[in-house]
């Protein structure tokens, strides 16, 4: 199984020569399509959304396909993620997101598309691979979800937790000492990176890429 899992998409050079060498071809081989379903409920400014876009369309590759699994039935998106080299899973909500991979069947069927096909995840998108959302720390730490009280199940991809926006100007207390403080307790490995970093993880095994700051918390 192959993964690339980031903070802010394809940001640098370094995270996307890591999609290049997962996929294994060329940009001009490779077709992507794009999930935008935990975008849906957030608002405001889009500007990120549009960002993750431009970044993506910039790659060259053959085709950039856009699948809602929330807004078209399943006989309409299975096809188009069959089809592609790359699901990649824009961020946004990861409640949303996580309540739709269910209800939609996307869940059942994706550990056999992960297979042969490359996932990619952008904050939400790289979150919801957690065995779990990790609801109290996301609470703690992103002041979102406040009024959650289900800590639902993840996709459980990885066996740590992927924590994104490392320093970032939106949320203040993501920083190292809050971090450390909301993560108390915890035994599993914790990865807190920026919007230069992700993480390749091919069967297991990761990968740090970066330009930019990581933390690694329980080594």
């Amino acid at each position: 199984m192959k993964l690339l899992l980031t903070s802010g998409g394809l940001t640098n050079k370094s995270i996307s020569k890591a999609l290049i060498d997962l996929v294994g071809k060329k940009p001009k081989d490779t077709s992507l399509v794009f999930i935008p379903t935990a975008s849906n409920v957030e608002k405001g400014d889009k500007s990120w959304f549009i960002d993750d876009l431009i970044n993506i369309k910039k790659q060259g590759f053959k085709s950039i396909e856009i699948a809602d699994i929330s807004a078209i039935d399943k006989k309409l998106w299975l096809p188009r993620l069959k089809e592609a080299d790359v699901l990649f899973f824009e961020g946004g909500n990861t409640y949303h997101l996580v309540k739709w991979v269910n209800k939609s069947g996307l869940k059942e069927i994706l550990p056999e598309l992960l297979k042969t096909k490359v996932y990619v995840g952008v904050s939400a998108g790289s979150m919801i691979t957690n065995k779990d959302l990790a609801l109290k720390l996301s609470q703690i730490i992103y002041e979102e979800d406040l009024d959650k009280k289900e800590n639902m199940l993840g996709l459980n991809l990885v066996d740590f937790y992927f924590l994104p926006y490392l320093n970032s100007e939106w949320f203040p207390k993501m920083r190292e000492n809050n971090i450390r403080k909301a993560t108390e307790g915890m035994k599993e490995k914790v990865y807190a990176l920026d919007d230069n970093s992700a993480l390749k993880v091919v069967d297991g095994k990761v990968e740090i890429i970066s330009e930019g700051k990581y933390l690694i918390l329980n080594e």
